[in-house]
């Protein structure tokens, strides 16, 4: 079948690349994972996690110890989005415009891609939940005061004490949090010596190792209707992950509430991952201070607030992908691929001429997820 859109690939493109720049933040900070890529949607693609490591003494022999066996661990992830944005005009529809069309059509197009990619960037914000631990001063925004980079040198903190490596952090805020790194700190932030790739990634500067980026798509937390309670007596390690709390003090506590413990004198702020009767459940890699046999530690729920992400490229993953089609093709009678050379995301566009009209479509298939919570952290707002 003859491709009758190659005439309108430098249209694609062209709007392609006003989108292109809009893809800041999350998109292009994230690893995209090509094993996840050749799964159907909603298959679980397993992805493998080895654990800590411990050592022991040498002590020489006639053969070697015994040992070495470790239980690996293992996170999934999935294709979870199939979704499409349809345009369709009628021979009437495209007269009555005459010259017109074909800019209007370039606007839909372009409209299409945003909407595809700002979805894209908005699953990757709601991660937040899935992070570790955060830093910074909840309903205040980070970089307020001029010189002052604290908040961002403490969420990186949690990256590099929790073993991220340091090669490639990223660190994703909200615009309100950009407009203070702009204003009040451009006569100290570096300007990344005026690359035009670093301007076009979004990248506002490289700050204490970190790359920062720029997103619209940052989620703001509202936090629990919690007011006051308990974790229960018990000896807990340091590493532990479950906490048990008396059952009527989990009210009022959820995924993305952010907490600090009374028995710990540098009050990390921990990550609910979940809320059971009588647990919560934190991320790895846990608690940061052990609780004694005696005496119950007083929970505090931290406010409202953005949460800006930090974390290394590897930590979370993007899958992105063209939507599958049957052996002997569908209905479409043209069909292209353009792929952003930036943030590598590809959409098909594809063509159905049906009865006095005409039906086009934006597709693109997508899914993401935290496979280390260890290398990620929160930065308040």
């Amino acid at each position: 079948m003859a491709n009758t859109l190659t005439n309108l690939l430098p249209e694609l493109y062209v709007n392609l690349d006003v989108v292109s720049r809009e893809l800041v933040g999350l998109i292009p900070a994230v690893t995209v994972d090509a094993s996840v890529n050749r799964a159907a949607k909603d298959q679980n693609v397993r992805t493998f996690v080895a654990p800590s490591a411990t050592s022991r003494a040498i002590t020489p022999g006639l053969y070697a110890p015994d040992d070495g066996n470790q239980t690996i661990g293992s996170t999934t992830l999935a294709i979870t989005n199939l979704e499409a944005v349809p345009i369709r005009w009628n021979g009437e529809e495209i007269a009555s415009l005459g010259p017109d069309f074909a800019a209007v059509r370039a606007q839909q197009i372009q409209q299409a891609m945003r909407t595809l990619t700002n979805k894209i960037e908005s699953d990757l914000a709601a991660l937040y939940t899935k992070f570790s631990r955060a830093a910074g001063a909840a309903a205040t925004t980070p970089f307020g005061t001029a010189g002052d980079y604290t908040a961002a040198s403490l969420t990186r903190k949690i990256l590099v004490d929790n073993g991220a490596p340091t090669s490639d952090l990223q660190l994703v805020i909200d615009t309100s949090a950009g407009s203070n790194l702009r204003g009040k700190q451009a006569a100290n932030a570096a300007d990344p010596a005026g690359s035009v790739s670093l301007l076009r990634q979004g990248v506002l500067t490289d700050l204490n190792g970190m790359m920062v980026r720029e997103s619209a798509q940052i989620k703001t937390h509202t936090a629990g209707s919690f007011s006051s309670g308990t974790l229960t007596s018990a000896v807990r390690t340091v590493g532990t992950t479950v906490l048990a709390a008396t059952a009527d003090y989990t009210a009022g506590l959820g995924a993305g509430d952010v907490i600090t413990l009374a028995h710990e004198s540098n009050a990390h702020k921990y990550v609910i991952q979940s809320v059971a009767a009588g647990s919560i459940t934190i991320a790895a890699p846990g608690l940061r201070t052990a609780t004694a046999a005696t005496g119950t530690v007083a929970i505090t729920l931290t406010a409202t607030g953005p949460r800006n992400m930090a974390f290394s490229k590897s930590a979370i993953v993007l899958a992105t992908r063209l939507p599958y089609l049957p052996p002997s093709g569908d209905a479409a009678t043209s069909r292209v691929t353009i792929t952003d050379p930036r943030s590598g995301i590809s959409f098909d566009f594809a063509e159905y001429r049906q009865y006095m009209q005409t039906h086009w479509e934006v597709q693109c298939a997508w899914g993401v997820g935290v496979v280390k919570p260890e290398h990620t952290a929160l930065l308040l707002g």
